[in-house]
């Protein structure tokens, strides 16, 4: 089931309050009230507040692997907060906007820039060795593409719903490099659980898919 919107706004206000390490700060709620009308954009489809709850899920069953998984975990709140399908800026807009609001909020300053840091590693997903924060984040963001299989074909065709702008065939090829480039990865996934659980999945999936999109 789905969180509801009273449940997110729970969970934000613990990573937040633990973010803030005792430190003194405003409410909570204002901000949570802010994200989640970004998250309900109607250009959305995919990158909705759905989304958002099964990435918190994900890093909740990966926490034990990060450093600072509260800080994880406001990066996923961010991370997509600025998401306009047809823009290349999303990411870099959405990490200012953590920078602007975590600080107003009573984020200190390198807790601050760990999300901003965590939020921007999202263009690339490719979190350096040892970077366990990044590992974590990459892993539940990337971790729909182990879904099963019906779950998996919904998620594609949300993501083809928010391109719509796109004609079929240029989706089609932009969309088959994407992943044609994921499959040529050494792996999906960085953590110990995302390798075991999640890798053979997610490799099945994306072929699965390449194969309906080019045959």
């Amino acid at each position: 089931m789905t969180d509801t919107a009273d449940t997110l706004r729970s969970r934000w206000q613990d990573a937040l309050v633990a973010a803030r390490s005792g430190a003194p700060g405003p409410d909570p709620l204002p901000y949570a009230d802010n994200l989640l009308a970004r998250w309900a954009e109607p250009q959305r489809r995919y990158h909705t507040t759905a989304h958002l709850a099964q990435v918190l899920d994900r890093v909740d069953t990966l926490a034990g692997h990060a450093a600072a998984p509260d800080l994880v975990r406001l990066a996923v709140w961010f991370h997509d907060a600025v998401y306009r399908p047809d823009r290349t800026e999303n990411e870099e807009r959405s990490a200012a906007l953590a920078e602007r609001a975590l600080a107003e909020a009573g984020v200190s300053g390198a807790a601050t820039a760990e999300v901003a840091r965590l939020v921007r590693l999202t263009v690339t997903h490719d979190p350096a060795d040892g970077d366990t924060n990044g590992e974590v984040l990459c892993d539940a963001d990337l971790a729909i593409l182990a879904a099963a299989p019906k779950e998996y074909a919904t998620y594609a065709a949300q993501v083809r719903e928010e391109y719509g702008f796109v004609p079929d065939d240029a989706f089609r090829d932009g969309r088959a490099a994407v992943l044609r480039q994921l499959l040529g990865l050494p792996r999906l996934f960085r953590t110990p659980h995302g390798v075991g659980a999640w890798e053979p999945r997610a490799r099945q999936n994306l072929t699965t898919e390449l194969e309906l999109l080019t045959h």
